[in-house]
């Protein structure tokens, strides 16, 4: 097992600080957002370049660091079509792009009607948004394929793809063997189910097995209105010694990726999370 973090959660920028806050931390490399993390690069069709991305690839594999996923997230259901347009483009640029940057995988969620705040829509839960999410990850399957890459598909309870089954049948509907999962047991939670998070987190595993390209860490806490708060992996309720031994039983390379642990909450968490791999 491997432990990355998102690079933009870092708070530095440019590969050669985020490689260096890396050796400080003992991780192996970071998911990519490189619009987050890279001066210069926009989130636009065409901002990384071919040369940009080697040169990222370099200072990488000098350090002996690598890159499980690059992320491309957009939402393919957003009320605003150009925004879809224009994430369907940037995520294509990142396909095609992923062997320069030093990864074969890059990934998105499946999107919310409620735009740009990615949050619950009735209208998620319909026939015709699993239907849309379809439609559109086809299409990049199909280009991920001419590209010699996959696509990373993550499901969250606020989403279209809102459970585990959902997600399954959206896979599964795909019908392409280069579509993999990015599975975040955190994001399938929320105040009506979290009492059930190992049986979510048993069926993922179950479900998905060794699709599963990466793991998202996170924890939480229970507030006083009874909704899910974030918190800084070991400080909530989240229990690591029970959940790495079932995700090793199925995936025992698990590239294990922190996603909004930040600031000092960093080397607290890594430390938390070696005592269990």
């Amino acid at each position: 097992m491997k432990l990355f973090i998102r690079a933009h959660d870092l708070g530095v920028k440019g590969e050669e600080n985020i490689v260096a806050r890396l050796n400080e931390l003992g991780l192996c490399g970071v998911q990519l957002v490189a619009y987050k993390c890279l001066d210069g690069i926009a989130y636009a069709p065409g901002a990384m370049t071919k040369e940009r991305a080697e040169k990222f690839h370099k200072v990488f594999a000098e350090h002996n660091k690598t890159v499980p996923l690059i992320g491309a997230y957009f939402n393919p259901v957003h009320p605003n079509e150009e925004k879809i347009k224009n994430g369907i483009a940037v995520f294509k640029d990142y396909l095609k792009l992923s062997h320069s940057l030093g990864c074969d995988i890059v990934g998105s969620e499946t999107g919310s009607y409620n735009g740009d705040k990615w949050t619950y829509h009735p209208q998620n839960r319909t026939e015709e948004a699993v239907q849309r999410v379809i439609s559109t990850f086809s299409e990049l399957a199909d280009y991920a394929k001419d590209c010699g890459s996959y696509i990373g598909m993550e499901g969250a309870f606020g989403h279209v793809c809102w459970n585990v089954k959902t997600l399954d049948r959206a896979v599964k509907s795909i019908g392409r063997s280069n579509i993999k999962i990015i599975f975040d047991l955190y994001n399938y939670l929320d105040a009506s189910n979290v009492n059930e998070m190992y049986d979510i987190l048993h069926e993922g595993l179950e479900t998905f097995g060794d699709r599963i390209v990466v793991f998202h860490i996170k924890d939480c806490v229970v507030a006083e209105d009874g909704t899910l708060k974030q918190v800084g992996v070991g400080k909530g309720i989240f229990d690591y010694s029970r959940i790495i031994p079932e995700i090793r039983k199925v995936c025992p390379d698990a590239n294990l990726v922190f996603e909004g642990t930040t600031g000092e909450d960093i080397p607290a968490a890594v430390s938390h999370l070696k005592q269990f791999i």
